[in-house]
C-alpha cells in the first residue's frame, strides 16, 4: 500500500487534476490520497489559501466581504465546470464557508484555522467527487474520520500519540481514500492547522500510521536537487538520500519537502520517494534510513537567510558551571529557540531566527544576559545567513572543511562562523545575507564541479 500526497501546484487546475488520475490509477497499490488546497496556475494567480486568509480579514461579528467569499469558491468552480461535476458539489462548497463564517466570526483564530482548513477539505471532497464521476471507487475521509487527532494549538498542531491507531484502521477500507492535508481535530472537535508544510505533515502521519510501503510526494520537480536551481543553473539530481541528510537540507532552506515531516515517516521507517506530476515516469528521489554513500561525502547544500546571532564574551565562562544552561533558560523564558550554539573558552554565540527578538525580546534578552549572567560583553549581529553543507559520507573523508574553506577563501566571503555537530551529517558556515548565493556557488563548485 502506498500513501499519496499532493501539492498546490499539482492540483491548481483541471488540467493538473487529469494527470493526477492518471497517476493514481496508474497504480492498483496507490490507495490513500492526501491533497493540498489548489495552488497558482500562473505566477500572476493567488493560491487558494491566500484567498482564504484575505476572506478570513474581512470577517466582523455582523459582516464579511461577499466578493472575497465568492473568489475562494470560483476557483473550485473553474475545475469543477471543466470537469463537468455540476453545480451541487460547489453550492456544498460554498455553504461550508458560510457555516464556518457563521460559527468562528466572533473567535478570529479559530476563525483562520478553519477558513485556512477547507481549502484542503474542499478541495479534498471535489476531487472525490472527480474520481466518482469517472466510476471509480473512491470516498472523501475527513481528518476527524480518518483518526487525525491534534493538539489543540491553532495554526501549530501537533499529532498525538493515541491517534496513529485510529489512523491504521484505514487500511481496512475499500476504494481510493481522499484526504484532506494540512489539519486535524482536537478532542474537542476544533478544526487545528498544522505549521507551514501542512499537507506534508498529514501525508507523512497516514504513511507512518497505515505503515505504507511508500509515502510518495508529488510535486513541481523531477527530483531534489543537491542545490537550489534559483542560485546554480542545472545543478545535480540527488537519486538516493538519507532521512537525516534530508532532514537538515529541508531545515536549511530546501522548500521541496518539509522538515517537520519527516519524523513521523522516519519512526516507522516508511521510504519517501519525491516525484514529479507533471513527469511522473522520472524515477524521482527516493529517501530512506541508509544509503551506500558510493564516494560521493556531500549529497546537497542549502542556506537560509533571517538569522541573527547574540554574541556573548566572560572571562573563564568555560569553568563557570551551569553557564549554558541559565542562558538557554532565559531564552526559554521568552520563548526562543536557538538554532546552534558555536562557542570558545571565553565565548558563545546563539544563533537564532531574527523574527524570535520581536516584539520587545531583544531588549528583554539582552538585559537579563548582562544583569544575571554577568558577562563583559554581549551584542547582537544581525543579517546573517546560514548555509549547509551535508551528506553522510563526510564523516569518513578527508579535507571536507578544507574545501569549504578554500572555496569561500576564492570567492571572497568571510566565514562569521563555523558549526559540526557530533553526527558530522553537516557543517554549518554563517556567512552574511547579502553573500549567501555567492557562498554557495562557491561550496558547488568546490563539491559537485572538481
Amino acid at each position: 500500500m502506498k500513501v499519496v500526497k499532493f501539492g498546490g501546484s499539482s492540483l491548481a487546475s483541471a488540467t493538473q487534476w487529469r494527470k493526477v488520475a492518471n497517476i493514481i490509477l496508474s497504480d492498483e497499490q496507490r490507495k490513500l490520497v492526501v491533497v493540498s488546497a489548489p495552488g497558482k496556475r500562473d505566477a500572476q494567480d493567488t493560491k487558494t489559501t491566500d484567498l482564504l486568509i484575505q476572506l478570513a480579514s474581512t470577517v466582523t461579528p455582523s459582516s464579511f466581504d461577499e466578493e472575497a467569499l465568492l473568489k475562494v469558491v470560483d476557483r473550485y468552480r473553474d475545475i469543477a465546470e471543466e470537469l463537468d461535476l455540476g453545480d451541487n458539489i460547489i453550492e456544498t462548497i460554498k455553504d461550508s464557508l458560510l457555516e464556518i463564517i457563521q460559527t468562528y466570526r466572533t473567535q478570529y483564530e479559530r476563525l483562520l484555522d478553519a477558513l485556512k482548513a477547507s481549502g484542503e477539505d474542499n478541495n479534498a471532497k471535489l476531487i472525490a467527487s472527480y474520481f466518482q464521476s469517472l466510476g471509480v471507487v473512491a470516498h472523501y475521509v475527513s481528518p476527524k474520520d480518518a483518526g487525525m487527532i491534534v493538539t489543540d494549538e491553532p495554526g501549530n498542531a501537533r499529532i498525538l500519540p493515541e491517534a496513529y491507531e485510529r489512523i491504521a484502521d484505514l487500511r481496512k477500507r475499500e476504494g481510493i481514500l481522499i484526504i484532506p492535508g494540512f489539519f486535524g481535530y482536537s478532542n474537542n472537535e476544533h478544526i487545528v492547522t498544522f505549521p507551514r508544510g501542512g499537507s506534508d505533515i498529514t501525508g507523512s502521519i497516514i504513511a507512518a500510521g497505515v505503515e505504507a510501503d511508500e509515502y510518495e510526494n508529488f510535486t513541481d520537480v523531477d527530483s531534489i536537487y543537491s542545490v537550489n536551481p534559483n542560485i546554480v543553473d542545472n545543478p545535480c539530481e540527488i537519486k538516493e538520500l538519507t532521512y537525516r541528510e534530508m532532514r537538515e537540507l529541508a531545515y536549511s532552506g530546501f522548500s521541496v519537502f518539509h522538515d517537520e515531516a519527516l519524523q513521523p515517516v522516519v519512526q516507522k521507517k516508511v521510504p519517501v520517494r519525491v516525484k514529479n506530476t507533471n513527469h511522473p515516469e522520472a524515477p524521482g528521489t527516493k529517501i530512506i534510513a541508509e544509503r551506500e554513500v558510493n564516494g560521493v561525502p556531500v549529497v546537497g547544500i542549502a542556506s537560509d537567510k533571517g538569522f541573527c546571532s547574540i554574541n556573548i564574551t566572560k572571562y573563564l565562562m568555560n569553568r563557570e558551571v551551569g553557564f549554558g544552561r541559565h542562558l538557554l533558560e532565559i531564552l526559554e523564558d521568552e520563548q526562543i529557540s536557538f538554532e546552534h550554539t558555536p562557542s570558545g573558552i571565553d565565548n558563545i554565540s546563539v544563533i537564532v531566527r531574527s523574527h524570535h527578538l520581536e516584539g520587545g525580546k531583544e531588549d528583554r534578552v539582552i538585559n537579563r544576559i548582562l544583569s544575571e549572567l554577568h558577562v563583559d560583553d554581549v551584542s547582537i549581529e544581525r543579517d546573517l545567513a546560514i548555509v549547509m553543507v551535508v551528506g553522510e559520507g563526510m564523516e569518513k573523508t578527508v579535507g571536507i572543511a578544507a574545501k569549504a574553506t578554500n572555496a569561500f577563501y576564492d570567492a571572497g566571503v568571510n566565514i562569521k562562523m563555523i558549526n559540526q555537530g557530533s553526527s558530522e551529517v553537516s557543517m554549518m558556515f554563517g556567512v552574511e545575507a547579502y553573500k549567501v548565493d555567492l557562498a554557495v556557488k562557491s561550496l558547488y563548485e568546490a563539491y559537485f564541479m572538481k
